[in-house]
């Protein structure tokens, strides 16, 4: 179970950076170094020792993401690492996926969900998502019938080879919720979006 679920934690990053979604062939950050063709240093690791005195309760495993803005009903898929060490994507591109091996939605730290733009049948589970505006309510649904609130801060464009780990994975004391998808131009070369959309909330 993640240290976030007990007395609390406040490591640092969980060492895995995700995927970027969308496209026949989906660009993915490594963990403990950058992503290919990334021009920033390492991405963070965990840095245990640096404890909180508050308790946070153990919370159940996310099942079902709503945002009702954007029309988003969808099951969450749990994605962990592949072999290779970078993070996998949503198998199908209708449905959205929550990082594992990070905080749960409600525990302390960044809960990370991921989902396709689009596919080559049409579009993905976040193909409006970079139309959200910040005071959208983004609801979590968990395995043991809880639920949980979210509200948009803000939605940023960042071009993949300056993707910014450090605003996405760093630790805090609130329970958050980061949201990212595919977006700007096409590379066909690449068979991939140039940059990513990033949605920041905070719990409600």
């Amino acid at each position: 179970m993640p240290a976030y679920a007990r007395t609390a934690t406040l490591a640092g990053l969980t060492s895995a950076v995700l995927a970027v979604l969308g496209g026949a062939q989906p660009y993915a950050h490594r963990p403990g170094g950058t992503a290919p063709g990334a021009t920033g240093g390492p991405a963070p690791v965990a840095a245990d020792g640096f404890r909180s005195v508050r308790t946070y309760p153990v919370v159940a495993p996310p099942v079902r993401l709503r945002i009702r803005a954007l029309r988003v009903d969808s099951p969450l898929q749990r994605l962990g690492l592949r072999p290779d060490g970078t993070v996998e994507v949503p198998a199908r591109p209708d449905v959205a996926g929550w990082y594992e091996r990070g905080p749960r939605p409600g525990q302390p730290g960044p809960a990370v969900v991921l989902g396709h733009v689009d596919s080559r049948t049409g579009p993905g589970v976040f193909a409006r998502l970079r139309t959200v505006r910040p005071g959208t309510l983004i609801g979590v649904d968990r395995a043991d019938g809880s639920k949980v609130t979210f509200r948009v801060t803000r939605v940023a464009q960042t071009s993949k080879t300056a993707f910014p780990t450090d605003l996405v994975y760093a630790p805090t004391l609130d329970a958050t919720l980061r949201l990212v998808t595919c977006g700007g131009s096409f590379d066909r070369d690449r068979g991939s979006y140039r940059d990513n959309v990033i949605v920041f909330a905070d719990e409600a």
